[in-house]
């Protein structure tokens, strides 16, 4: 039994009790940093409430006594949970839910289906096994009266607010817990304290006019100065207030650095924090940091950081030894000046209830977002994702600009249920510059079997088709393999292998040598690539468009001799409804037009028919019905229900050896012998990320059948690093093999 005077919040057995944190300390520096990271949505009294009390249930014998050694398990939160429940009507319960949650995450308030944590209600309801110290009320001092915050409310989405605004304050809470207590170990342990430092906004600024000043993008010739003039024009518009913001631009009119250039001007005059890129594949992630970083120069591997899934880790630049552990530890919150995240990482962690998905969330306050490739989010979640961006917009102080080619018919005005407003456009008059950036000409060549479009890539010297089916791409490149200049591109290479073939293809484009390149839909996702001709099978006008965005894409030729072939695909290669659905509306607006373009009309035309199928179906899980009582906010049920990609894909680590560096074989050798000596994975899944192939659970079940697969020091990791040892099945031209037929066979029962 503890009898001392003094309680402690942290412990080391290897410091006497004078070295260990107290609890008043601790609640006070969590208040207190907490706080500080609320002010900039007008909660932090809210905040710094929640940081005072979440640890108060340590106050009594049995935790102290957990801290010398005990092994009972004591409830800490529910006593913080119960007191500002109590205490404070009007806003208890929703910090109630964060104290209660600041370890095993936001729970429920009323019990529901298929629950993981307890819900608050019972909780709240229950009595705390412990008895607290009185001691607690003096050694803290509680505001009587919190200040409560005055949301810009939304009738319609008032529950969704109240959640909203719940989960960010448990976002300040759970960081500030972590920063303050890594801060006392750190400080125990004589390490120096975490570098929070970063290149300032202003200095990124000025490295990036300085790159903007170089003679490639003074250049007269193609369509430079077109893109000079759209870059002059948006970072002259970077006074207007935070808010919502478009940036209309045509495929290939440098949408990334405009709005790069954009994000820091209004950042600096408006005070905002920071830059986050929003990517849509994790496929172009690592491209659009790199230009990011060229762009800074010096600065930029100590300014970009990176944040994206490889073995479920937190990834990082480590270009610069330096930047390297700064820039990891950053990962967690987001506490660094320019962000690259993907929509999943990004729209998952704003309905998560984790703490370590929820602790950068209110550093997306008081930022500038940029989306790329706003168009591309999920159908069934684009309600809940549309909600999310005018509610950072209207309540956190966050600037969203959506960057698109394509843009999606998502405004109020456009009969968007609950669609954005007040929302202002960047472009200077994108109708113009879309009929000024017409590069291409789009036909509608009727069907196609398999020899007839066979016989049209024969007879171009230099052709890009894209095609929906993996099968049915692998099909026809194996039928034109055997001529000079034919590439594959697939997502079962490995991105080392992807990044190899496009350096090929890019050179053959620019010597004039034969280049025939049978890909799917992932060369659409920002690639740089120009080509004379380009066939597509039918899709989506969005897909269209970015296909057309790989044509003509310096503006060298003249439009009438750029051709983009769309055309219907006969025989066995079945579309997927959903997909069938896209290539339909694409149809339908097409023929509504006296001729085949993507102008805004069209793009607006098609995403409103798309809108107008999919109708509920676009807020699949009913996510955005949050019930208004703050009793029974579903935290967990909407954290499991918003999974924006649902496949369980599993990463298979293969030997690729590159065609111009013949030690990357040896390289993954070593990285995988690496592993068998490990007893943590440490950065050692980052060096795998570019031999890796994401592999459906139905192929990695028929590899397994195989003997395909084995896992990589199994004792320590099980089966998170998972090896292809059976070679033969990875192909130098088309990456992972079919030739398992049991593999076949799980794959055409998907299609």
């Amino acid at each position: 039994m503890y009898k001392g005077t003094t309680f402690y919040a942290h412990s080391s057995s290897e410091f006497p009790e004078t070295e260990w944190q107290t609890l008043q300390d601790h609640l006070k520096q969590v208040g207190s940093l907490a706080k500080n990271f609320a002010e900039g949505f007008g909660c932090g009294d809210l905040a710094e409430l929640a940081g005072i009390l979440r640890d108060v249930g340590k106050y009594c014998p049995e935790f102290q006594a957990r801290l010398r050694g005990s092994v009972r398990r004591v409830d800490h939160a529910t006593w913080g949970a119960q007191i500002v429940a109590l205490r404070y009507p009007q806003v208890g319960k929703l910090l109630a839910y964060a104290i209660a949650g600041h370890h095993a995450g936001l729970a429920d308030g009323k019990e529901l289906e298929r629950q993981s944590i307890t819900p608050l209600e019972t909780r709240l309801r229950h009595p705390v096994e412990t008895q607290l110290d009185t001691c607690w009320e003096k050694e803290i001092n509680l505001n009587p009266c919190p200040s409560v915050p005055k949301l810009d409310t939304d009738p319609k989405l008032s529950g969704f607010q109240i959640a909203f605004l719940t989960r960010m304050l448990y976002s300040c809470l759970v960081d500030a817990d972590f920063l303050d207590t890594d801060a006392f170990f750190r400080r125990i342990e004589g390490k120096a304290p975490r570098d929070r430092s970063f290149p300032s906004l202003w200095a990124l600024q000025q490295a990036l006019t300085d790159y903007l000043q170089k003679p490639r993008f003074q250049s007269p010739n193609g369509i430079n100065p077109v893109r000079f003039r759209i870059l002059t024009h948006v970072r002259q518009q970077a006074a207007l207030a935070p808010g919502l913001f478009t940036l209309n631009v045509p495929t290939g009119g440098g949408k990334t650095l405009s709005s790069l250039a954009f994000g820091l001007d209004h950042a600096i005059q408006h005070g905002l924090h920071r830059i986050i890129f929003v990517i849509p594949f994790t496929s172009i992630v690592e491209q659009n940091a790199g230009e990011l970083r060229k762009a800074f120069g010096l600065l930029g591997d100590a300014a970009v950081l990176e944040h994206h899934s490889a073995f479920n880790e937190h990834r990082y630049a480590l270009v610069d030894p330096d930047s390297k552990d700064k820039l990891r530890l950053a990962s967690e919150n987001w506490d660094a000046p320019i962000i690259v995240t993907t929509a999943v990482q990004f729209f998952e962690s704003l309905f998560a209830n984790r703490p370590s998905q929820c602790r950068k969330l209110h550093n997306i306050s008081n930022s500038v977002v940029i989306l790329d490739e706003a168009q591309t989010l999920p159908y069934k979640l684009l309600c809940p994702c549309v909600a999310a961006i005018a509610e950072l917009a209207r309540n956190y102080r966050t600037s969203l600009v959506l960057c698109t080619a394509t843009q999606p018919a998502l405004l109020a005005k456009d009969g968007f249920k609950n669609g954005l407003e007040n929302v202002r456009e960047l472009a200077p008059d994108p109708k113009s510059l879309h009929r000024e950036l017409e590069r291409v000409r789009i036909e509608h060549i009727g069907e196609l079997d398999d020899e007839q479009l066979i016989e049209r890539l024969i007879n171009q010297q230099q052709v890009l088709c894209i095609l929906n089916n993996r099968r049915h791409a692998q099909f026809v490149f194996k039928r034109i393999r055997h001529m000079e200049g034919s590439y594959h591109l697939t997502t079962l290479m490995c991105a080392r292998h992807r990044s190899d073939k496009l350096e090929c293809i890019r050179k053959a484009l620019r010597s004039g040598r034969s280049c025939r390149v049978i890909s799917t839909s992932l060369i659409e996702a920002g690639v740089d690539v120009d080509f004379p001709t380009v066939f597509r099978a039918d899709a989506g006008m969005d897909s269209i468009a970015q296909a057309a965005g790989r044509c003509n894409r310096e503006g060298k030729q003249s439009k009438n001799e750029s051709i983009v072939s769309v055309f219907s695909v006969r025989g066995d290669w079945s579309m997927p409804p959903e997909l069938e659905q896209y290539a339909q509306a694409s149809r339908m607006i097409l023929r509504q037009h006296s001729s085949i373009t993507l102008s805004p009309e069209a793009i607006q035309n098609y995403f409103k028919e798309v809108y107008w199928i999919k109708g509920c179906e676009l807020d699949a899980h009913r996510l955005l019905d949050v019930n208004q009582d703050p009793d029974a906010l579903p935290f967990e049920q909407m954290a499991r229900k918003f999974r924006m990609i649902e496949s369980n894909m599993q990463p298979i680590i293969v030997t690729y050896s590159s065609l111009h560096e013949q030690s990357s074989r040896s390289d993954v050798t070593k990285l995988l012998n690496t592993i068998k000596q490990l007893d943590r994975v440490g950065g050692i899944a980052r060096k795998l990320q570019p031999y890796l192939v994401q592999v459906p659970a139905y192929g990695l079940q028929a590899l397994r059948a195989a003997g395909a697969v084995q896992p990589v020091n199994e004792e320590k990791f099980g089966e998170q690093f998972l090896e292809l040892v059976s070679t033969n099945l990875y192909d130098e031209d088309c990456g992972l093999s079919w030739e398992n037929p049991a593999y076949i066979a799980a794959e055409r029962s998907v299609y």
